[in-house]
């Protein structure tokens, strides 16, 4: 009779180490999302750094770019998918904060056109216009950003009322 309480037991012990384990990366999942700072692909985000920060480093700067404001406020910029670090220190080299930072996808509606192994991204927000998206063919990237590159110079010389 013994034994057989005993084997019971043992046979439940696997499905109750089961859902402790799954209690516990609940738990663990949970508190790790706050270390998380998400940002999306070509967006900023706004974040406070804490008082007495002085050194700012970021895990990899191809995937997220980092620009220190006034008051102590500094601005997140996804440039790639993927996820990364930002780490924060005082003068003395002692960790205030360190966070991870994922990029995430666009959010707006896209539309990825396949030719063959070629590929090309719109956005279509409202009107399906190119999206130049890392990943895309190259000749399709590089026509898009040339343009993006001309448009945002004219811009420029229009707000500047022509002057360098």
């Amino acid at each position: 009779m013994t034994v057989l309480c005993v084997l019971k037991s043992a046979a439940r012990r696997p499905l109750q180490w089961l859902l402790a384990s799954l209690l516990l990366t609940c738990f663990i999942s949970q508190s790790r999302a706050g270390d998380v700072i998400a940002v999306m692909l070509d967006q900023a985000r706004i974040f406070k750094l804490p008082d007495r920060a002085t050194t700012i480093v970021i895990g990899d700067p191809m995937i997220a770019d980092l620009a220190v404001q006034p008051g102590g406020l500094a601005v997140i910029t996804g440039k790639a998918l993927g996820g990364t670090n930002v780490i924060v220190m005082d003068k003395s080299g002692a960790v205030l904060m360190e966070k991870g930072i994922e990029v995430q996808g666009p959010s707006d509606p896209i539309v990825v056109v396949y030719k063959g192994v070629l590929r090309e991204t719109y956005s279509c927000t409202p009107l399906c216009t190119p999206r130049i998206t890392l990943g895309d063919d190259q000749d399709y990237f590089t026509k898009f950003l040339n343009e993006s590159i001309t448009r945002n110079n004219q811009a420029m010389a229009a707000g500047s009322g022509g002057q360098r």
